[in-house]
């Protein structure tokens, strides 16, 4: 199974952005989203931005993968 993660743009730099996940930054392309601007959330699968989403459903993606984490949590204790 293959996921894409919600990320926040924090800046541009001609083919790739930095981006924010949950906290950490990473690099990613962005070749495929070229209109994607500080700001914008991205949808990032393999080390690339694959499509733009709003915040809102940034925000209900990234509290259903807590709400795995969590329970991920009790299942291994």
């Amino acid at each position: 199974m293959c996921l894409a993660i919600p990320a926040k743009v924090i800046e541009i730099n001609g083919p790739m952005a930095t981006v924010d996940i949950a906290g950490n930054s990473r690099q990613v392309g962005i070749i495929l989203t070229p209109e994607a601007q500080p700001g914008d959330y991205v949808l990032v699968h393999a080390g690339f931005a694959i499509q733009i989403i709003d915040e809102t459903e940034a925000q209900e993606t990234l509290a259903i993968f807590e709400e795995w984490a969590e329970k991920d949590k009790e299942f291994v204790s």
